[in-house]
């Protein structure tokens, strides 16, 4: 790849296709997870490697426990399989994991396991490597307005006083600067309710390769064409 392309500096994915993928091959619907599963860890070597330092992808949303039962099963399973060796693996890459969404809908064990996962890598100052789940952009911003009520209610902050920062910084990804590319793969051309605040000024690229099929190649096509981009914050562009 072309050394001297502007990095962007927050990538995220929307990890769409992977039963897609599976059914074209004859495949049960959970292997397409599993293989999706498997992209997504070399996928955050690939990032990091190419300069990229903040890394999220939507894993599993609000709405997807309306899925089969079965299937949801599996992609939870998957997520404990994930979970059992995550911490080790972090820490080997340096690399700093943080789960947004709601996790009060998770189970008691998986939730345990997650924020054991943060605390051991919140020292980390490689990759930050963010995974949605139970993750709704809608949920997140009641959820945050819920704490600007408690905070004026309690009288920690006062109305007038209630701005974008505010918001932003009682949003699952306080902290974290917004994502300057969105990777949609799979062909399909919407945000699903992902990110809704923070995609604001976020350059957008949609690929035809499903996620299990996503690689190297893909990201770089993604890459060079954000670089095509004239990138523009809260104005007008040039004449």
């Amino acid at each position: 790849m072309d050394n001297t392309l502007n990095m962007p500096k927050h990538v995220a994915i929307i990890l769409d296709g992977n039963g897609r993928w599976a059914k074209a091959k004859g495949l049960p619907r959970n292997a397409g997870h599993t293989k999706g599963a498997k992209v997504v860890e070399d996928m955050c070597e690939i990032v990091w490697n190419k300069g990229i330092e903040y890394f999220t992808v939507y894993a599993f949303s609000t709405e997807n426990w309306t899925r089969p039962k079965d299937e949801v099963a599996a992609l939870m399973k998957l997520l404990r399989s994930y979970m059992v060796n995550a911490k080790k693996r972090a820490n080997k890459n340096n690399m700093c994991v943080r789960v947004i969404g709601d996790k009060t809908g998770l189970d008691p064990d998986l939730q345990e396991s997650i924020a054991d996962l943060e605390r051991a890598t919140s020292g980390n100052t490689g990759l930050h490597f963010q995974i949605a789940i139970n993750y709704g952009g809608r949920d997140e911003i009641a959820r945050a307005v819920r704490k600007l009520v408690q905070d004026v209610e309690t009288g920690r902050l006062k109305t007038d006083d209630i701005d974008a920062s505010s918001v932003d910084s009682r949003l699952d990804t306080a902290g974290l600067p917004d994502p300057d590319l969105l990777i949609r793969t799979c062909g399909e051309q919407r945000i699903s309710n992902f990110l809704l605040w923070q995609l604001a000024y976020t350059e957008f690229y949609f690929c035809d390769a499903p996620w299990p099929d996503f690689n190297e190649e893909e990201l770089d096509k993604a890459i060079a064409a954000y670089n095509k981009r004239d990138r523009k914050y809260g104005g007008l562009k040039d004449a």
